[in-house]
């Protein structure tokens, strides 16, 4: 029982933590801070939920909710009886972490099916450009910049971003696009985008999803300034915002029309860092949610 009521307490400040941290000015300081904490908040949350209800269904196996799940597996007979209210915290536990589970996979395989089909495309409508070395070129009169992420990850930009942009506003933006390629940022989205799916009807998941979107493409911007002007970056952004750039096709990373202005903004105006004190107790704040979480699942209480 002290197993659940730790997890359930635990869930809670994770939802609060969230709800609160969704309205947080120092992020745009440390984006990619800021994501590792939103991942330790979403993943401690999710485990967080499911064993207090899964900690409470094999209280009567009196052990840890990894083992009381085992036993139950095994089919073996708790030394306690089962009453109605421990099964239902079971089918509701299971069935939770099942749905977690499912449609973080569902998440995954539409967008590899995605991409897929967009390098199948691309194959057939771009071509190289000498110019350009290593980026697909469409040949579309819109203003487009976006990566295909993966295994073969590409970066593609349309014949119109290269009319528009001077030499110099090209490769701030080919910079900002490699940047989510090496740092793989559609694996950090993707557990956000499957809990959106879980949860459509939550505002804090939502607000979620934007931020880490908003903060990924700063995390961006910030190792494509040590390649490139931050001025020339934010000039590139203008352009795209008054030319209408294209939408991004889906499971792509690309430019967002709403994130246009923070991010430019952030680059033409930079704030100070996040103070050392404050950066350390973040990195703590994750690094214990990451340890505590599995450890309640673990150690019976």
């Amino acid at each position: 029982m002290i197993t659940a009521a730790v997890l359930a307490a635990l869930a809670t400040a994770c939802a609060l933590g969230s709800w609160r941290f969704t309205t947080a000015r120092w992020t745009s300081r440390a984006p990619r801070l800021a994501v590792i904490v939103w991942q330790s908040l979403g993943l401690a949350w999710g485990l967080a939920t499911t064993g207090a209800m899964l900690a409470f269904a094999v209280q009567p196996y009196g052990t840890g909710v990894l083992q009381g799940l085992i036993a139950f597996g095994r089919g073996e007979t708790p030394p306690e009886a089962w009453d109605p209210l421990h099964v239902l915290a079971l089918i509701a536990g299971l069935t939770a972490l099942a749905v977690l589970v499912v449609v973080l996979i569902m998440a995954g395989v539409q967008a590899l099916r995605a991409r897929r089909r967009h390098r199948m495309v691309l194959a057939l409508i771009s071509r190289d450009d000498p110019g350009v070395p290593g980026v697909r070129v469409l040949d579309h009169p819109g203003a487009a910049a976006y990566c295909v992420p993966g295994l073969r990850s590409q970066v593609v930009v349309s014949e119109g971003a290269l009319k528009l942009l001077s030499e110099d506003e090209l490769a701030a933006v080919l910079a900002h696009e490699s940047a989510h390629v090496r740092e793989r940022h559609d694996l950090v989205l993707l557990p956000f985008a499957a809990l959106r799916r879980a949860l459509p009807w939550s505002k804090v998941v939502a607000d979620a999803q934007s931020q880490v979107e908003l903060l990924i493409e700063m995390a961006a911007d910030d190792r494509a300034r040590r390649y490139c002007s931050p001025r020339r970056l934010a000039t590139a952004l203008l352009r795209f915002g008054t030319a209408g750039a294209m939408p991004t096709p889906q499971g792509m990373l690309g430019v967002h029309a709403q994130h246009v202005m923070a991010r430019v903004d952030r680059l033409i105006k930079p704030g100070p860092e996040l103070a050392a004190p404050a950066r350390y107790g973040f990195i703590a704040l994750s690094v214990g949610l990451l340890t505590a979480t599995p450890f309640l699942w673990v150690i019976p209480l």
